[in-house]
């Protein structure tokens, strides 16, 4: 397959609203990082565009919630996110914001293209108005009832709880986050983007073009989408933070921030443009650059639907791969940043990077993990013993371990130098090593083009297992041992640790991408400049030259003990107690916030029975669950409860609890839990149970 003239590779512009954790990082931006540095370690001509998202209802509220405005609050964290990118080795070329002049001009330039050629529609709609707050609400300032799971606090573009896009007209119950009341319908102008009109358009590029290269969990959302019906949706909304409608009829209106978001890959490329004195257009308009997007699976429908048509439509290029990653857990539980069941990128920096036995190569670390457990095809877990074990085990037992005992051999039987390779006497052992370079290198390439990260990565670390298992073989100290009776062993010696210093050199080139400390460590211990990493010397046996002194070794890793990983263990249950916002004071009691009126008949539907709790034990692996056997009278039922931050196990066997009992079963953690226990929060977030004053027993009906 022909090489592309040029790469455009961008990575989800994240929302400048807060601190960002480390599911964000293995979702977009590190795999981003690892094929960019892939390419430009292959010399490729490849341009890597991210930036702030600083539009959009995230910003005001959260402003809002700190006290500041949406400028103070963007100011505040686009530096702090480009930072934390930095720390953990993500290089773009340019990380823009979307507050930019360069950006506002692009998007209304792109919208007025649009709208100009007669490709938006303008449509009069009723929209949810807050009558008390006098204000269109946004999606976000709107929360009910999802029509997919029944979560009470669903918003309005989006569950939290089951991930299903939604829309406010979805929502039962629907009320406004201002001020709690109801929303009432309103007329207001919009203009829209005809996504039905592109149907034919989008099934042949995707599922029929795409078919065999995109990843299936992305074709099969779009195909879900796309043979669910296309709607119109509106590309302008009600709001005062944004970029402005560029149409003189449009005052009070802005740009919907996915509209105006992605078309910052492209203001992006052209502030990279004007800084490096190129020209942006060809990475937008010529057939011979690729185009790939790096996004999460909520990404999904805006890259590959929606921004498709209007790059479509405004006769730029259409991306070539958006290989969207599934989410990554957290200790059990999905990462939410409202509930603070989260690792921020900060707080690993703080704890890892910055502490005293820290330093860069603890970057690579959080680097390595998140790859090997990268959520490529299915979510995946995040787990702090997964994090020590994978760098006990993987990084200090296999290739920290291999590149240690080279330098250190190489110091003590060949004085310092890169010893010759004797080739007459090499054996099949030293030939099949030799070999492994270069298939290795074949494996990875292969491996990093389609985008598997997680298997690249296992083959250069299966690359240095080889090398221990090499090294053992061989043993050069056992042969040290004979070299007063036969000098001429010398030379076993030399080959095997000219072969392993020689491996040491393809390691750094292919664990470049992925560990870029590492890699820059390691040629400083071997006193080599960093362009020795370029590609093309990978799978090479005479990088470093026969008779070079190399430097005294250093490790690359550190051991992570068990008290460390304790102490993270324990900050995340107790921070995931805490309220977020600290500086705002407790919300009142639940009684004061009353959920949309009910008539008898909806109450009448829920089975209510007191139940005993005769047993109780963690679910392993899951430390907010505790696997309750509870006694109905009738009988005992299995239920799984989200309450072990707050009650031990031994505590509560013979405590009186008040069950949902004809609730449908689900499934958590593997164990199908058959009911719910009611549960009261205080001010504080403690749970308290909902139990009956007196003993009474268990089956009794509550009413």
């Amino acid at each position: 397959m022909t090489q592309p003239k040029r790469y455009l590779i961008t990575a989800a512009l994240p929302y400048a609203n807060g601190l960002k954790h480390i599911g964000h990082l293995a979702g977009a931006y590190l795999p981003a990082d690892i094929y960019a540095r892939y390419l430009r370690a292959q010399q490729r001509d490849v341009v890597f565009v991210c930036g702030s998202d600083e539009h959009g209802t995230a910003i005001p509220i959260q402003a809002a919630k700190e006290g500041i405005t949406p400028q103070e609050m963007i100011d505040k964290y686009h530096p702090i996110m480009f930072q934390n990118m930095q720390d953990l080795g993500i290089e773009f070329d340019i990380y823009h914001r979307t507050s930019a002049p360069i950006h506002h001009e692009t998007a209304k330039e792109f919208f007025t293209a649009l709208n100009d050629a007669g490709e938006l529609e303008v449509k009069e709609s009723e929209q949810y108005f807050d009558e008390q707050a006098q204000t269109f609400l946004a999606d976000r300032y709107i929360k009910g009832t999802c029509p997919n799971c029944s979560y009470d606090s669903a918003y309005g573009d989006q569950c939290e709880r089951c991930g299903k896009s939604l829309s406010p007209d979805e929502l039962i119950n629907p009320v406004s986050t201002l001020s709690g009341q109801a929303p009432v319908k309103k007329l207001t102008k919009h203009w829209y983007l005809p996504l039905n009109k592109h149907e034919d358009f989008l099934r042949n590029w995707i599922l029929e073009q795409h078919k065999e290269d995109w990843k299936t969990n992305v074709l099969g959302q779009c195909k879900s989408w796309i043979d669910g019906g296309l709607q119109p949706r509106a590309v302008t909304r009600d709001l005062d933070w944004g970029v402005d409608v560029p149409v003189a009829d449009a005052a009070g209106k802005k740009l919907y921030v996915w509209f105006d978001a992605p078309i910052g890959y492209v203001s992006a490329t052209k502030q990279w443009a004007l800084d490096n004195g190129k020209d942006w257009e060809p990475y937008w308009k010529d057939a011979d650059t690729k185009l790939v997007h790096f996004i999460g699976k909520d990404n999904i429908v805006f890259h590959c639907i929606i921004f498709p048509i209007m790059l479509k439509l405004h006769g730029h290029i259409l991306p070539e791969n958006v290989p969207a990653n599934e989410f990554m857990n957290l200790e059990g539980d999905k990462m939410s940043t409202s509930r603070n069941w989260k690792l921020d990128q900060q707080e690993y920096i703080d704890d890892f990077i910055k502490a005293e036995n820290g330093g860069p190569q603890m970057a690579d670390v959080l680097r390595y993990y998140l790859t090997a457990i990268a959520p490529e095809s299915k979510d995946s877990e995040f787990t702090w013993k997964g994090f020590q074990d994978a760098n006990n085990s993987e990084l200090v037992a296999i290739f920290g371990n291999f590149v240690n005992r080279t330098f250190v051999l190489m110091h003590k039987l060949c004085n310092g130098k890169v010893p010759p390779l004797h080739a007459e006497i090499a054996d099949e052992t030293d030939k099949a090593m030799i070999d492994a370079f270069r298939a290795t290198k074949e494996k990875v390439e292969a491996l990093l083009e389609q985008y598997k990260f997680r298997d690249a990565l296992f083959e250069v670390i299966d690359l240095a297992r080889q090398g221990n298992q090499y090294m053992q073989k061989k043993e050069p100290w056992i042969v040290a041992k004979s070299l007063a009776e036969k000098p001429e062993n010398q030379q076993l010696i030399d080959n095997c640790m000219h072969i392993c210093l020689q491996l040491t050199a393809n390691l750094a080139i292919l664990i470049n991408p992925f560990l870029p400390f590492t890699a820059k460590k390691m040629c400083h211990m071997m006193k080599v400049v960093e362009k020795m990493l370029e590609w093309e010397n990978a799978g090479k046996l005479k990088l470093l030259s026969v008779g070079y002194s190399l430097r005294a070794p250093e490790l690359l890793f550190r051991k992570i003990e068990d008290a460390e990983i304790a102490v993270q263990i324990e900050k995340l249950k107790n921070k995931s107690t805490q309220k977020m916002d600290t500086n705002t004071p407790a919300p009142a009691p639940a009684t004061s916030a009353v959920k949309p009126e009910i008539v008898f008949d909806d109450f009448a539907k829920i089975d209510l029975k007191v139940g005993t709790i005769v047993s109780a034990e963690k679910v392993e692996k899951a430390d907010k669950l505790l696997k309750l056997q509870v006694d109905l009278g009738f009988e005992t039922r299995t239920i799984v409860s989200g309450i072990a931050l707050h009650f031990k196990p031994e505590d509560i066997v013979g405590k009186q609890v008040t069950v949902v009992v004809n609730l449908a079963p689900r499934k958590m953690r593997g164990i199908e839990s058959q009911g719910m226990i009611l549960m009261a929060e205080d001010a504080n977030g403690k749970l308290h149970f909902v139990n009956p004053e007196d003993k009474i027993n268990p089956g009794a009906g509550v009413s």
